[in-house]
């Protein structure tokens, strides 16, 4: 058990030098602030407890793992430029690709383009493709990390973009994808797929925006206070044995949040909950909260907040 607690601490460690870095946005902040919390609470251990510290540290053990394999990994670029045997055969796996996708079968046309990688890792074209490939298959995160190679290798290749926004609006990273829209249509102004996927990513930007103080997510909250069955709902909630109440005064305040979301999610599952990290931040630093409870309610397909 020491030996785990050891390794807890070092990942604790390694997130909270992350925050301290200043690089994250707030809310990668507030994730890892959450996840050091959740396994501080898991293994019983703080990142006051140097006494679990060792060395090397988590970084500079992955540093040299890193250094042991970087002889492998770079077997094919040490060998030079690939030969025009290695090209054509790329450019032979890059069409059997293709073919895939067009029967839709993208689990293979990934296999294809990365083989076709292998040979040529400098094609931008290889990378875009196998992107298109994950973002069927719903791995979008994988797409950005290829649309992010292809623009490497080719900061003009308008696809490279626009595959990317389409990424990225998979993920609701909105105001991303409309950035790499415009990029898009610079290098490619004409694309009408562009213009409209541009279109919808706009507008769902200003969806996902705070809608203004007289409503919450488009709902008039007199009239949902002035509502029965919500009001019931409200109070069964609230008396509920089964659900524990967040402690505000606790300094894993967030974390105590989340316990309680998830608590409520299993206890009335016939609702659909989301976290709105948004608000419960503005709330968490408000004076008043030490003498308030506050539930997320998806009502109606609107996104509501019920302080009561």
């Amino acid at each position: 058990m020491a030996d785990t607690k050891r390794l807890a601490f070092s990942i604790i460690q390694f997130l909270h030098d992350q925050l301290s870095s200043g690089s994250l946005s707030s809310d990668a902040q507030e994730s890892l602030e959450v996840a050091i919390q959740c396994l501080e609470t898991s293994f019983g251990i703080s990142v006051e407890d140097q006494s679990l510290a060792v060395s090397p540290s988590l970084p500079e053990i992955f540093a040299s793992a890193t250094k042991q394999q970087t002889p492998q990994n770079k077997t094919n670029s040490s060998s030079g430029s690939p030969s025009e045997e290695q090209l054509a055969e790329a450019e032979h796996l890059k069409t059997d690709g293709n073919d895939q996708m067009k029967v839709e079968n993208f689990g293979a046309a990934v296999v294809f383009y990365s083989k076709a990688i292998q040979l040529n890792p400098q094609n931008a074209v290889y990378y875009c493709n196998r992107a298109a490939a994950y973002s069927k298959l719903g791995n979008y995160a994988g797409a950005v990390q290829d649309c992010e190679q292809a623009i490497g290798i080719d900061p003009n290749y308008s696809k490279a973009y626009g595959r990317m926004g389409l990424a990225l609006a998979s993920l609701n990273k909105y105001s991303e994808a409309v950035s790499y829209y415009k990029k898009a249509l610079e290098l490619d102004p004409d694309n009408d797929t562009y213009k409209a996927n541009l279109q919808i990513a706009e507008q769902k930007m200003k969806e996902a925006q705070p809608s203004p103080a007289g409503g919450l997510g488009g709902v008039e909250l007199a009239g949902l206070l002035s509502n029965p069955g919500f009001m019931n709902m409200a109070s069964n909630l609230m008396n509920n044995p089964q659900i524990t109440l967040p402690s505000f005064k606790s300094r894993h305040f967030k974390l105590s949040i989340d316990m309680f979301l998830m608590s409520v999610c299993e206890v009335f599952a016939e609702f659909r909950f989301i976290l709105v990290t948004r608000f419960r931040k503005k709330f968490a630093e408000t004076e008043k909260a030490e003498n308030a409870t506050f539930v997320f309610f998806i009502l109606q397909k609107h996104n509501v907040l019920l302080i009561l």
